[in-house]
């Protein structure tokens, strides 16, 4: 029998995530976002749950060819560009679209025969400081991207560094927008700007930000950017489940400590819970006394410091608890982005961070989420 520990991916939700950002950008196209794995979800899943999208958007090269290979067969965008001229052919070969961020990566591709047309998404840097060509270099960037033969259309591209705050002191949305349409007077091209936090608040921005393809990321996956909303509060669905049980039940009383360290003394007469998962599993070995798990339907916490493998969970509100006690972690009835937020982390961590060694199915949300 296997340990009980199991990542669910629910399918639906990420088709319902989707389904949120297309009614945010109605007049937009979708990139979803499937780096990282699919945000810890799987390449395989991400095709599934995002097979509505437009386009699938990523970092590696190998990772594209692995969309081709399980039939994605709409765009698909590489959001760092390429990493060496090597990767030039392949972008004609497989009809992948590249992002441009720097001179290398432009003196690869006029030092490379094309011999079939390729899109290409230049990048601008209005103040993130990451990647991309300073509003002022920009338009000297494009006319030397357009004088390559065998560039098709290029798309006008920036990110956002702030989206989940909208009036942000040291650099806004709007700041951003505002340097964009400077830096890209006069380009032709279709646009692409806002990544979940922008999508997001597409509705609050619909004066300055205008989008011919969003890029949503960790809306997708039923988390928020930040901004002090919920993923509820969006209409979001949470999309990976992580649940096991419990494995035993030690009986404490006063002054009894729990697991490394001792760092957790009972106050009394009480029942610990030993759950299968830890931090080797992909769960924050961070996550602090009072970090909410469900067992049996039932809200409680994480006591004592998470182990490799095993953490241990109080047992006082739940009612005959047993061996066997089903145990929700996040997902299903408790937000990622809560659990995250008690270990001092985000979302998306938690998602990217699930180990190779936990279970994963596919399965419908049910009623909690």
């Amino acid at each position: 029998m296997p340990r009980p520990l199991c990542a669910t991916i629910h399918l639906d939700s990420m088709q319902h995530n989707l389904a949120r950002a297309r009614a945010c950008a109605p007049q937009a196209r979708v990139w979803a976002v499937v780096k990282a794995n699919a945000y810890g979800h799987g390449l395989e899943r991400g095709v599934k749950g995002f097979m509505g999208a437009d386009g699938l958007a990523l970092i590696e090269t190998e990772n594209a060819l692995r969309l081709r290979e399980l039939g994605w067969a709409k765009p698909i965008l590489l959001l760092e560009g390429i990493f060496d001229a090597s990767d030039v052919p392949l972008l004609a070969e497989h009809n992948i679209n590249s992002t441009v961020h720097s001179i290398e990566q432009i003196r690869m591709l006029e030092y490379t025969q094309l011999y079939r047309p390729i899109d290409v998404h230049l990048k601008m840097n209005t103040g993130m400081n990451r990647l991309g060509f300073k509003p002022a270099d920009y338009a000297a960037a494009y006319k030397r991207l357009r004088a390559i033969p065998g560039i098709r259309n290029i798309t006008l591209m920036t990110h956002f560094a702030n989206a989940d705050e909208l009036e942000h002191p040291r650099l806004s949305i709007a700041g951003q927008v505002q340097r964009f349409v400077e830096g890209a007077a006069g380009l032709e091209g279709e646009r692409s700007l806002s990544n979940s936090g922008g999508v997001l608040h597409q509705a609050d921005l619909q004066a300055q930000l205008q989008n011919d393809w969003v890029r949503p990321g960790v809306m997708l996956y039923g988390g928020t950017p930040g901004g002090g909303r919920t993923a509820r509060d969006y209409g979001l669905r949470p999309t990976m489940t992580l649940s096991s049980e419990i494995i035993a039940i030690q009986d404490l009383v006063a002054g009894d400590t729990v697991g490394y360290g001792s760092r957790f003394e009972a106050p009394g007469r009480m029942q610990v819970g030993v759950v299968a998962c830890g931090y080797a599993d992909g769960y924050p070995r961070h996550a602090p006394h009072g970090t909410p798990v469900i067992v049996d339907g039932v809200r409680t916490t994480v006591v004592g410091r998470v182990s490799m493998d095993m953490m241990t969970v109080d047992l006082t509100p739940v009612s005959n608890p047993r061996v066997g006690s089903q145990v929700t972690l996040w997902g299903d009835g408790l937000p990622i982005d809560e659990v995250a937020g008690m270990a001092g982390t985000i979302g998306y961590e938690l998602m990217c961070a699930l180990a190779a060694r936990v279970r994963v199915t596919e399965g419908r949300l049910g009623t909690h989420g």
